[in-house]
């Protein structure tokens, strides 16, 4: 089986609910189902737009409110855990999770956490007697008795505790107000853990998650599939031969490609259809830097000749397209990039840059499609109004802003 290289993204896109764009009004049935496709949903607090985990979900849902996120959390169907990096999770895999975060993964939160539990274990105890006795808290319950923290690494000590015991899994985030963490102890968030007689070993959980790499990604090659869940080894095709002799995954070659391919067993519907050219790629959005599509450099590259680089840490002297730069999906390819900000009070959208992909020249129907993604994205954020600044070529912006000014009469 060789599917073109389009035909891949198609599969890939389709695996990610990022194919075609959706005729139903989205419903808390369905924020739930996106995380289960996807299998991680990546949590970032930049809000120049929106948090990176309502933006992934928009991208896919179209219009929803925020607050189903943060009820799905509250209401114990999904839960916050390490993995690609922090992220959202199925509740279903949480035994998993806990699993490979205490045996497995190797991530600097979990390092942290370990050499606190051995250099600090009377204050987490005291801590976590502190949380039984008086019910959930965040860290800002607790005064600051230092200097002035930062951001990062400044934090008190109750914070890197508190962090430290969620690592361990002791502890487990129950909720978030206004967007900060609430931990609580984990029988009382996920009481299924003390009930649970179920036990994986570390090989079944590497197994568990390798197959939802494969399935959540549609069609990758082994190289790529480690990065999701971020376990180790990085793969080849020889570690993948088991599972291929099994039938839990297929091969498959991909023009242009020297690697193979592979597609999960569970996902052969979808790669009959892109082989019959029955997956037509028609949504158009603007895609959080933190989404599994492009959280692979390398991976974007390959399969989107997208080359993707985060620049919200990298010093502004040095930024080449801007602080929180959205990558542009347009029927099927990535072709651009926006920098925006969402000026919530003012009611205005910011398009502080937009840059077209390097040597491509957008059509006019492109055009409008960015346009009433753009439209789209700023009238979910109560900012209807939208401004370009800037585009790249300049000559682009003409034209994109009388198609913003029909996709506002549209949508009005």
């Amino acid at each position: 089986m060789e599917l073109t290289l389009q035909q891949a993204r198609c599969l890939q896109l389709a695996a990610q609910g990022l194919l075609r764009t959706s005729v139903r009004a989205a419903t808390r049935s369905a924020v739930r189902a996106c995380i289960e496709r996807m299998g991680l949903l990546q949590i970032d607090t930049i809000h120049v737009v929106a948090r990176s985990p309502y933006l992934v979900l928009f991208s896919r849902l179209g219009a929803y409110p925020q607050s189903w996120l943060d009820e799905a959390l509250d209401h114990g169907e999904v839960f916050e855990t390490w993995a690609h990096e922090a992220c959202f999770a199925p509740i279903d895999d949480l035994q998993a999770h806990r699993v490979f975060n205490r045996e497995v993964r190797k991530h600097w939160g979990l390092e942290h956490a370990q050499k606190s539990n051995a250099q600090q274990r009377t204050e987490l105890d005291k801590l976590l007697e502190h949380i039984r006795e008086n019910g959930a808290v965040k860290a800002s319950d607790f005064e600051r008795t230092g200097g002035k923290g930062s951001p990062w690494w400044g934090w008190k000590d109750e914070k890197r505790w508190l962090e430290a015991l969620f690592a361990t899994g002791e502890l487990m985030v129950s909720r978030r107000e206004k967007f900060q963490r609430v931990y609580d102890l984990a029988e009382r968030v996920a009481p299924q853990l003390v009930e649970s007689a179920e036990v994986r070993t570390t090989g079944q959980v590497q197994q568990l998650f390798i197959e939802k790499s494969v399935a959540a990604l549609g069609v990758t090659q082994a190289r790529w599939v480690h990065d999701y869940y971020r376990s180790k080894p990085r793969l080849n095709d020889a570690g993948l031969d088991a599972l291929v002799e099994q039938g839990v995954l297929h091969r498959v070659r991909v023009q242009g490609w020297q690697a193979c391919a592979y597609v999960h067993a569970s996902q052969m519907r979808l790669l009959r259809q892109a082989l019959a050219n029955q997956l037509a790629a028609t949504h158009t959005a603007l895609l959080s830097p933190f989404d599994p599509i492009v959280w692979d450099r390398e991976r974007a590259l390959a399969m989107f000749n997208f080359d993707y680089r985060l620049e919200c840490y990298t010093p502004e002297a040095k930024r080449v397209h801007g602080y929180f730069v959205l990558p542009i999906l347009c029927r099927g390819e990535l072709i651009g990039r926006l920098d925006a900000k969402a000026h919530r009070a003012q009611g205005i959208f910011e398009v502080k840059a937009l840059h077209v992909q390097t040597g491509a020249a957008w059509t006019a129907s492109q055009i409008v499609d960015v346009a009433h993604a753009i439209q789209r994205c700023a009238n979910w954020h109560a900012t209807t109004t939208v401004k370009v600044k800037q585009t790249r070529p300049a000559k682009l912006a003409a034209a994109l802003q009388r198609a913003l000014r029909c996709a506002a009469v549209e949508s009005a």
